[in-house]
């Protein structure tokens, strides 16, 4: 074993410097990480309990591909999302394709198994198609980003005082502003839904709901590189959030890898 560790450390460095070089010679450039959260919180709404988050990503030229997907520990609670996006001088426009159906839920590359509320005979897709449009200020001490995120596809469907269903096009704007104070950095949040959102499913807790112009989530994070080892940091973060619409709160911890 002890062999087998030893070859490996000396590999992983000769690996990831053949990577770079590759990459420094293509113009590409690849990602890979993960993290592991002790609660799955998003948009200022509880997702799932303790979660492994990994990621993986491909940069060229300013446009972007990559993947993202959490596992909740216990419950085998799965989300898997892409995105394409392309960045340009502080702008960022991106294409989000989400899937919550989680595990066992099947029908990834079909209708699934959710209903047309119109016509409970057709399915439509599980999937949750989002795009984005963001900017961070071209100010060094003041590097405010604000984004606009709105779903335009996929199940996500709002009701008039008949029944009657329509595409509700759920937004959520958020203004976010990183800052640092005694080497640690930190991110201060602010977010809201401008107008009504339903829930992803009616019976169950909402997901991103609200009623018209709410706030629905407030937060700081904090992140800090743990030195393991002269040559080995391990980077932690702590994040407490607020969700006024919900009158809720969470603190959670997290490792990057």
């Amino acid at each position: 074993m002890m062999k087998i560790c030893t070859a490996a450390l000396c590999i992983l460095p000769c690996t990831a410097w053949a990577q770079e070089n590759a990459e420094k010679e293509s113009g590409v450039n690849f990602s890979v990480g993960a993290d592991m959260v002790s609660s799955y919180v998003w948009r200022g709404a509880y997702q799932s309990g303790v979660a492994v988050q990994p990621s993986v990503g491909v940069e060229l030229a300013g446009f972007s591909l990559s993947s993202w997907g959490s596992v909740d520990v216990g419950s085998g609670f799965k989300e898997v999302d892409f995105t394409l996006s392309y960045s340009i001088a502080g702008l960022d426009v991106a294409v989000t394709d989400y899937w919550w159906s989680g595990e066992s839920a099947y029908g990834y590359f079909s209708r699934g198994n959710s209903y047309d509320p119109s016509n409970l005979d057709k399915k439509v897709s599980d999937h949750l198609f989002e795009a984005t449009l963001a900017y961070t200020l071209p100010a060094e001490r003041f590097p405010l980003k604000l984004s606009w995120s709105t779903f335009f596809a996929g199940n996500d469907f709002k009701y008039d005082d008949a029944g009657k269903p329509s595409r509700a096009f759920s937004t959520y704007i958020e203004a976010l502003y990183p800052f640092t104070v005694k080497g640690v950095s930190l991110d201060a949040a602010l977010g809201v839904r401008p107008w009504e959102s339903p829930s992803y499913e009616p019976a169950n807790p909402p997901l991103y709901y609200s009623h018209g112009l709410a706030v629905v989530n407030v937060s700081l994070k904090a992140t800090k590189e743990l030195k393991i080892t002269d040559s080995f940091t391990l980077p932690v973060f702590g994040q407490l959030i607020f969700n006024p619409n919900s009158e809720d709160v969470f603190l959670v911890f997290g490792v990057s890898f």
